[in-house]
C-alpha cells in the first residue's frame, strides 16, 4: 500500500500526481471509470499505451500488486514523468517503456489480456496490432475527446467483431470558486470505448 495514497479505493486526487505542461493528465473521475471499463483480474497483465502522466497506470497498480503493468510512452521525457510518479506512490509491479505504438507492440512481453489506448492518431493501427496479441476474453478500452477517434475506434471494434461493446461519455463538473462565487465547471469531454474479444 502507497504512504502517499493509504486507501484500497482508487480516485487518488489530481494533485499528488507530478506533471509536465502540455501532457494532459486523465482526472481522476475518468481514471475511475476507467479501471471498471477494463475488469482487471488480480493476476492481470495490463498494457497502458499513451500513459501520458503515468495516472492509470499506477491506479492500476496499486488495485492488486500480483497485477503486471506496463507504461507505453513514445517520448523519454515523458517516460522519465511516469517512471518519477511510480516512485512517488511506491509502485514496484510497474514496467515503464520508451516506445512508439503500433510498432513497438509486437516485441513486448508479457502478453497483456488488459489494455487501454489512452492517446495517438493511429487508433485503428494500434487497436489492430492490440487484438493479434490480445487472448480469447482480452478487453480493450479507448479514450478520445474527438469524434474523428470516435468514428475511427467504433469502426475499428465493428471490423473486429469486438463483443460487448460500450461508449461512454462521463459528463463532468467540479466546483470551482470564481472571484467570490462558487460554480459548477465542467471538464473537456471524453469518449471511453471497450469491447472485449472473442
Amino acid at each position: 500500500m502507497s504512504t502517499l495514497w493509504p486507501y484500497a479505493t482508487p480516485g487518488i486526487t489530481d494533485t499528488l500526481f507530478e506533471g509536465i505542461p502540455g501532457i494532459p493528465m486523465s482526472p481522476l473521475e475518468v481514471r475511475v471509470q476507467l479501471l471498471a471499463q477494463l475488469r482487471l483480474k488480480p493476476d492481470s497483465v495490463f498494457w497502458d499505451i499513451g500513459a501520458g502522466t503515468g495516472t492509470l497506470t499506477i491506479e492500476a497498480a496499486l488495485c492488486s500488486p500480483r497485477l503486471q503493468v506496463l507504461a507505453i510512452e513514445r517520448d523519454e521525457e515523458v517516460t522519465e514523468l511516469i517512471q518519477r510518479n511510480c516512485d512517488r506512490f511506491g509502485v514496484s509491479n510497474v514496467q515503464v517503456l520508451l516506445g512508439s505504438a503500433p510498432a513497438c507492440l509486437s516485441q513486448l512481453s508479457p502478453r497483456p489480456d488488459r489494455v487501454c489506448i489512452e492517446g495517438g492518431n493511429a487508433y485503428q493501427e494500434i487497436l489492430e496490432a492490440v487484438w493479434e496479441i490480445l487472448p480469447s476474453g482480452g478487453r480493450v478500452v479507448c479514450v478520445t475527446s474527438s469524434l474523428e477517434g470516435l468514428y475511427q475506434i467504433s469502426e475499428s471494434l465493428a471490423r473486429l467483431q469486438a463483443r460487448q461493446i460500450e461508449v461512454v461519455q462521463p459528463g463532468i463538473h467540479r466546483l470551482e470558486k470564481r472571484g467570490m462565487q462558487q460554480v459548477f465547471a465542467s471538464l473537456d469531454p471524453v469518449f471511453l470505448l471497450s469491447g472485449e474479444k472473442l
